[in-house]
């Protein structure tokens, strides 16, 4: 199954100059394949989709990331409602 998460900090907790946004999810979290990464730095805000079959490997992902951010996780797909 396909997740957005939506991982955002205060400027305050940026992690720039304690080795950038790679710091804040575990790229070898079992369960869990990034698909994508994007960000909108200025913003403080960064957005995963990753494929995972469960919540647990999700937590995983993002436990790096948990003293400095807060995670919106929302489950999509890539094909439309069907009739």
């Amino acid at each position: 199954m396909l997740f957005l998460i939506t991982q955002t900090h205060t400027p305050e907790l940026c992690p720039m100059d304690v080795g950038g946004s790679k710091t804040l999810y575990n790229p070898k979290a079992k369960g869990v394949k990034l698909r994508a990464m994007y960000g909108a730095f200025s913003g403080h805000v960064i957005y995963y989709i990753v494929e995972a079959n469960s919540l647990q490997a999700i937590h995983k992902f993002v436990e790096p990331g948990w003293v400095r951010c807060t995670c919106t996780i929302t489950p999509v797909g890539e094909e439309s409602i069907k009739r």
